[in-house]
């Protein structure tokens, strides 16, 4: 979560707390009602990222229902994993086989026994499961992101792919298959997993991740190398960086030319791009050939057809 959505989730305002108030709450043109009777400031609603507005809405659940289970993107807010757009629905677990909505929460029923942990005060289910859950319905370059992450704070584990096949649920199992065969826990932001995705989809060799070169005195570690030119690649955005905090961002990118310049003034081709070139494809790919790497394969585009759009966001 960004600071800015830590710094406001303190000061969501509960109806309940002032029942005598709830109309003119309704009626405050300088509040955005969040779900009935939870607001927040509307210029501090206005001002948060798609992600840090769902999890204002996660966590506005877990104040007005009794005991909810939180699962997929919504038990992601709490594990902290990563959160793509702003999801469109609050997901539950719920007992038996039966599913519901009510809303914009969506109750999940289940075939399968499922464990549940408390993380901050909420009940979800626990990290692997949640990541098993999500690399079965996200688009394949967003589950990579989400198994990355989890693969770095918490271990691999058994192979999603044959936890998968052993539950009643056989949506994905393939995809889970190409999860396992890709993840790195080396990435250290959604944007590597996503961006390690496409160049792998526009028929590039896999590169090596975050790799630490000493030139000049100075240690530099770079999102990729791709082993065959000595091409060194970075992906900017998506979380990488604090946009909270202008100036520490300024500093950030005047350190980064630079050791883009010493790392090109020691035989490494250079290769950059950001969020938006790395969802387009096309960008990360021209940024590919101007530093000299060619694909040895023709493209996936079935994978890259899936970067179009995220049907569980908005």
């Amino acid at each position: 979560m960004s600071k800015n959505a830590r710094s406001k989730e303190s000061h969501l305002l509960f109806a309940r707390d002032r029942p005598s108030t709830l109309g003119r709450l309704d009626r405050d043109s300088r509040l955005h009602r969040i779900r009935a009777g939870v607001y927040i400031e509307r210029a501090a609603w206005d001002g948060l990222a798609p992600w840090d507005r769902y999890r204002m809405r996660v966590r506005a659940v877990a104040a007005t229902w009794t005991a909810p289970v939180f699962c997929l993107e919504a038990a992601a807010t709490v594990h902290n994993l990563p959160i793509f757009g702003e999801p469109r629905w609050i997901h539950l677990l719920g007992p038996g086989g039966l599913s519901w909505r009510e809303g914009d929460v969506v109750v999940h029923g289940t075939r399968d026994e499922r464990d549940v942990s408390e993380r901050d005060g909420m009940l979800v289910t626990p990290l692997a499961d949640t990541t098993l859950d999500l690399c079965r319905v996200l688009p394949p370059a967003f589950a990579l992101g989400v198994a990355d992450r989890a693969f770095r704070w918490g271990g691999r584990g058994r192979p999603l792919g044959e936890r998968g096949r052993e539950q009643a649920n056989r949506r994905g199992v393939r995809q889970l298959d190409w999860i396992d065969e890709n993840a790195d826990p080396l990435a250290e932001s959604a944007g590597e997993s996503v961006s390690r995705a496409v160049t792998g989809w526009l028929g590039y060799e896999r590169p090596r991740a975050q790799v630490t070169f000493r030139y000049e005195g100075v240690e530099d570690r770079v999102d990729f190398l791709f082993p065959s030119t000595q091409a060194i690649a970075e992906s900017d955005g998506y979380g990488k960086y604090d946009a909270d905090d202008p100036e520490a961002m300024k500093l950030h990118f005047v350190a980064e030319k630079r050791r883009e310049d010493r790392l090109r003034r020691n035989g490494h081709p250079f290769a950059r791009w950001d969020w938006a070139d790395t969802m387009a494809a096309r960008p990360l790919d021209r940024a590919l050939r101007a530093a000299g790497l060619s694909p040895g394969r023709s493209p996936d585009r079935r994978g890259l057809a899936t970067l179009a759009t995220n049907p569980r966001s908005f």
